[in-house]
Order: C-alpha cells, then sequence, then structure tokens
C-alpha cells in the first residue's frame, strides 16, 4: 500500500510539476503575442457561424450574417471606382456640345435685316383729261431677305410727291412671302394724277416732258415672332408726254 501510495503520489507531483510548467511558459508570453492569439481566436469562432465575408469588399472585410443585402461597404478614398477615367471626358464633351448647340442657334436664329430696295420703272401709261394728267406707272421694288428663316411682308404703301404737292397714293395688303436668304421682287402700279403740269405735258415743242416724281414707301415685315417697319424714299422720272413700256432704272435720293 505504501509503494502505490508513491507511486500515485509520484504521477500526481509530475503532473502538477507539468502543469506549473505551463503556466509559467504562458505568463512568460509577451503580451501582445497573448492579444494576437485571442483576437484570432475570436475571428475564427466569428467566421463559423456569426459573420461572413463582405461581398463588396474584396474579402477583407466581414459583416454579420444574413445582413448581406443591407450593409453598404465602405470604399476607400483610393478605390478607382471613385475616380472615373473618362469623368473629365464626358464633361469635356458635354460642354463643348452645349457651346456648339447655342452657337448655332444664335447664329442661325439672330434677326439679321430685310431691305426694301427700288429697282425700276417698269412702263408708264400717259392720259389726259381736260384738266389733268393721269400716269398709271408701275414700279419694280426688290425684298432682299438676309435671315435664314422666311419673312411675311404687309402693307406696302407708296407716296409720289411732284415738289411738295402729293400726286399719287399705292397700297398693297398682302405683298408677298420671302423665302430665307432670297430676294423677291413685287410689282406696285401707282396712279398718279397732276393738274398743274398738264400744259407742260402737252407741249408739242418739246421731245421729252420730263416729270420728277418723289417716292415715300413704307412696308411691314413679320419675322422670328416680331413686326418690323421698313421705310425708303426715292425719286424717279417719267414722260409725261408720251407712254412708255421700257424699263429705266429709279434714281436714288439726293444727297
Amino acid at each position: 500500500m505504501g509503494a502505490v501510495s508513491s507511486k500515485y503520489d509520484g504521477v500526481t507531483v509530475g503532473a502538477g510539476l507539468q502543469h506549473s510548467r505551463s503556466g509559467q511558459d504562458s505568463d512568460h508570453q509577451p503580451i501582445i503575442k497573448r492579444d494576437d492569439i485571442k483576437r484570432r481566436s475570436s475571428n475564427m469562432r466569428h467566421s463559423s457561424g456569426e459573420t461572413v465575408h463582405c461581398p463588396t469588399c474584396q474579402g477583407t472585410g466581414r459583416i454579420p450574417r444574413g445582413q448581406e443585402n443591407k450593409l453598404v461597404a465602405v470604399i476607400p478614398c483610393t478605390d478607382q471606382r471613385l475616380r472615373p477615367r473618362h469623368t473629365k471626358l464626358y464633361v469635356a464633351v458635354s460642354v463643348g456640345v452645349c457651346l456648339l448647340a447655342s452657337t448655332l442657334v444664335l447664329f442661325f436664329l439672330f434677326p439679321r435685316s430685310v431691305l426694301l430696295s427700288p429697282v425700276a420703272v417698269q412702263s408708264s401709261f400717259v392720259y389726259f383729261t381736260e384738266n389733268k394728267v393721269q400716269i398709271n406707272i408701275t414700279n419694280v421694288l426688290n425684298i432682299t431677305n438676309h435671315n435664314f428663316v422666311a419673312v411675311q411682308a404687309y402693307n406696302l404703301t407708296v407716296q409720289a410727291l411732284n415738289f411738295d404737292s402729293v400726286v399719287g397714293t399705292a397700297s398693297i395688303k398682302n405683298v408677298t412671302f420671302v423665302k430665307p436668304l432670297s430676294v423677291e421682287t413685287v410689282r406696285c402700279p401707282n396712279l398718279t394724277q397732276t393738274a398743274g403740269t398738264i400744259n407742260y405735258c402737252k407741249k408739242v415743242s418739246l421731245p421729252v416732258h420730263i416729270l420728277y416724281l418723289h417716292l415715300q414707301m413704307s412696308m411691314a415685315v413679320y419675322y422670328l415672332a416680331h413686326y418690323e417697319q421698313l421705310s425708303l424714299e426715292t425719286y424717279e422720272y417719267i414722260d409725261c408726254g408720251a407712254n412708255s413700256t421700257i424699263p429705266h432704272y429709279v434714281q436714288p435720293p439726293p444727297p
């Protein structure tokens, strides 16, 4: 009995010595190493059932299980997804397209001039009454459109003066429709009556009976959602002693 007891006592003592040695070894380990071991064991425990790999963290992060579709991953500032390659190119192209579109709109829709200009006297027919001279004059006018849109011309009025006396008037309500960047020719008849020049126009000794007329013209045009009033003054000469069907140019107004 005593030998058995001693045997067991030896085993007990040996086991106690080994346990004390392992405890002493663990006590002598560095604190950082022990913390690392604890962290690894904790990570292994959490990865087994409580957490899973983050699907958008490139395998470097973990999220609670069951919340994969609810949590948003934190993306580093150096991630290429935050700095697309063609952002500057897209912005530059967008700005360039906007500038080009606005320039084209301003170029094509900017209001330009519409000109009313005389061309010639196409014909003149003279009629004598007892105390007056009636002259049917047909004037040719040009309407020039410098715009990229069409122009509608309205209310053309022509007034003929001999010195300071009005000897004839004419008016046209709907004149013409002028296409973009084009010129339209308008024929305007005018009836002129004068009593003070009947003797002059009937005088046989004169080969040509020149009658100067001062023409005052005005016309309204509509384009690009606004109206404009055009005016023109010019001079023309008429042979009041005979009919004429030969066109001749209208004289410009004196300076």
